[in-house]
């Protein structure tokens, strides 16, 4: 008895101690932890994920390593290297990407794929109970998680919303300038992530496998891990794919507690296999040429058979007989198909969790048209979804988005929409290196996008709620105009009717407060979401952006507050210099203000909206407004780890279709 108790914890520090420093130069007879997709190759090859749609894949050491030498002290310098390569099943576009991770557990269990990366799931994203840390490598451009782009390196911190993130490059060491380097380039490699615990300094760098480690760090973040961190903790990695796909390759890998990591030794590296190309199987080409040898006329007609049932193949499409109502609204699979010549890859304008996106110029008209794929495995609520679909069709207005009509096959349904060429409008006021908007071209888009919704709320033969009214859904046309798009969560109801519970969707920051009791959206809950579209067209703002100082993360309450202290125009898109109308300005911070008033029934109908913009009457008192936002009211903040936000992940993107429709 005495030896069990003094000598097994002995023996359990020399292996966390042994455990602290090991060095993987390839992945034959490692001994690691493994689920989902993971997989040893036969190469030395550690494999997170592959082509597989919607899957994760983790790969863990199997013994914790010892970050803290008290259960209250600070955590322990750390520093890992490691060489990886993401090879997309498009050669455009990545499917999510992989992370670097510290878990309490090697086992994460009831995780999401996609845009949660196989760490966190819509329940828990931001939870400081999780207790993980991870530095993500990621090919997706999500929205609800506040991606920069979709080439980026983030630190996470208990969510999948990344604290501080970079364009993936390396500053180099001989000009100083930014190097870009393409995530889903199929090339390796090599990353190096270091925490300094006395300075509590995490630097992250990326170079490429050829050259040396760059000087300067890509990102470099000061932060406290101490309670992020337990005493114990596993390292590893996770991935995951989405509806696009990719390998997530691991070709070697090195850590060290409290020390400088070993490098790895590149030229021991296992090889990445080289990419799959399509060659006719030998057997077949054998099989041929005795087929050729013995009757050319056979052969013919073998060949003509089959290019007819792959013609009927390719072009089949699902009809049944309801949808005869609805034959002047449908397209053909072959018109669409002509259209984007095959749904090439150089047609593809985006990649997301609800499906792809083409531009075609259909065959017949000569129009050109955006087509959106939409993959479903469910035919429950087809019908009543494409009534719907049909019906939002006959919506004619400058500020709407056409719909033009849709396609069904197997698994599949097609939107056609007008083509919009100047792109969401998101792109010019969120991203770098885009020419930015003049005031008065966002004047004039906020003006535009009021009067599409006044006509979906007030002027149509029913009452429209849009459900997902934001900046990345509004278009622009050749002539810069706003256009409202993407009716996929929309829902119609008849004037003097009341609109149906429904399940909780929408973004993340757009959401009126009031859905999170209810479920039962209204158009005051639409006008809660124009009144955030106007701040951050006035902004130049997301809604919530974590990275950014506590008092500054919420859109609604960085604006409230600077009201409050009469500096509201402080807030304004600093990329507008002084080339702005002041008043009509002002109008638009504090209508969005009053738009977005956590009360519905203090928000304006957009009939109100409407007249305030074009200056017929003039804006409530600013002693009501003061008295209606008043610490006491029912506002709901966004900001921290208010229930609200864990609870009301979008569901506007992987859940499109089939979701309580």
């Amino acid at each position: 008895m005495f030896l069990k108790i003094f000598i097994w914890p002995l023996l359990l520090n020399l292996a966390l101690s042994t455990a602290s420093d090991f060095t993987y130069n390839g992945f034959k007879g490692a001994n690691l932890s493994l689920d989902g997709m993971a997989t040893l190759t036969s190469d030395g090859l550690l494999r997170l994920t592959n082509i597989s749609k919607h899957e994760q894949g983790h790969a863990f050491s199997t013994v914790p390593l010892q970050f803290k030498r008290s259960p209250m002290g600070t955590v322990i310098s750390f520093s890992t290297v490691f060489v990886f390569a993401i090879a997309p099943e498009y050669s455009m576009f990545g499917g999510h990407g992989f992370a670097f991770v510290l878990s309490p557990s090697m086992h994460l269990l009831q995780t999401f794929p996609t845009r949660y990366l196989g760490l966190f799931n819509s329940s828990n994203n931001g939870n400081p109970l999780n207790h993980i840390f991870a530095v993500e490598f990621d090919t997706i451009e999500d929205a609800e998680m506040a991606d920069i782009n979709d080439n980026h390196v983030g630190i996470d911190i208990n969510g999948g919303i990344s604290n501080k993130s970079k364009p993936t490059g390396f500053i180099s060491d001989d000009d100083g300038q930014f190097k870009n380097l393409s995530l889903v380039s199929g090339e390796p490699m090599i990353a190096w992530i270091e925490y300094d615990g006395i300075n509590m300094q995490l630097n992250v760098t990326v170079s490429p496998l050829s050259m040396p480690k760059p000087k300067l760090a890509l990102l470099s973040f000061t932060v406290n891990l101490s309670n992020v961190i337990l005493d114990h903790m596993y390292a590893g990695f996770s991935a995951s794919t989405g509806l696009p796909c990719s390998f997530h390759y691991i070709l070697g890998w090195s850590f060290k507690m409290d020390g400088k990591v070993p490098e790895l030794d590149i030229s021991s590296l296992p090889r990445l296999p080289r990419a799959v190309t399509s060659s006719k199987d030998k057997t077949g080409t054998i099989l041929m040429w005795l087929l050729l040898s013995l009757s050319v006329l056979v052969l013919m007609t073998v060949a003509a058979a089959r290019m007819i049932m792959v013609r009927k193949k390719r072009f089949s499409e699902l009809l049944e007989d309801w949808e005869l109502d609805f034959e002047l609204h449908r397209f053909s699979y072959k018109q669409l198909f002509k259209a984007t010549r095959g749904f090439k890859d150089e047609y593809l304008l985006g990649v997301g969790g609800f499906g792809r996106v083409y531009r075609g110029v259909l065959p017949d008209t000569k129009v050109e048209v955006a087509i959106k794929r939409v993959c479903h495995e469910s035919r429950q609520g087809v019908r009543e979804f494409v009534a719907e679909l049909v019906s939002l069709g006959q919506l004619q207005h400058r500020n709407l988005v056409p719909l033009l009509g849709y396609c069904r096959r197997e698994g599949e349904l097609i939107l056609v929409y007008e083509y919009m060429p100047n792109r969401s409008l998101d792109k010019y006021l969120f991203c770098e290196g885009e020419s930015t908007l003049s005031w008065s071209q966002r004047f004039w888009i906020i003006k535009g996008v009021a009067s599409g919704l006044l006509y979906l709320h007030e002027d149509w033969e029913r009452v429209v709620i849009h459900r997902d009214v934001k900046a990345s859904n509004v278009l622009l046309d050749g002539d810069m105009n706003g256009r409202l798009g993407d009716f996929g969560l929309a829902r119609l109801y008849d004037h003097g009717g009341v609109p149906q519970t429904t399940h909780l969707a929408g973004t993340v920051g757009y959401l009126a407060p009031e859905l999170s009791r209810t479920c039962r959206v209204t158009t005051s809950s639409d006008v809660f979401a124009f009144g955030v579209f106007l701040l951050e067209v006035a902004c130049g703002r997301r809604p919530i952006e974590p990275e950014k100082a506590e008092d500054m993360q919420v859109l609604i309450d960085w604006v409230l507050a600077n009201w409050r202290k009469g500096t509201i125009m402080e807030t304004r898109d600093e990329r507008l210099g002084e080339e702005y109308v002041a008043e009509e300005l002002e109008l638009v911070l504090k209508l969005g203000l009053l738009c977005s008033h956590p009360l519905p029934t203090a928000r304006p109908s957009m009939r109100r909206v409407i007249q305030l913009l074009h200056g017929n009457i003039p804006l409530p008192d600013p002693l009501l407004l003061n008295q209606l936002y008043t610490k006491d009211s029912a506002f709901v903040k966004y900001g921290g780890t208010n229930a609200y936000v864990m609870s009301c992940t979008s569901l506007s993107s992987e859940s499109l279709l089939f979701s309580g429709r």
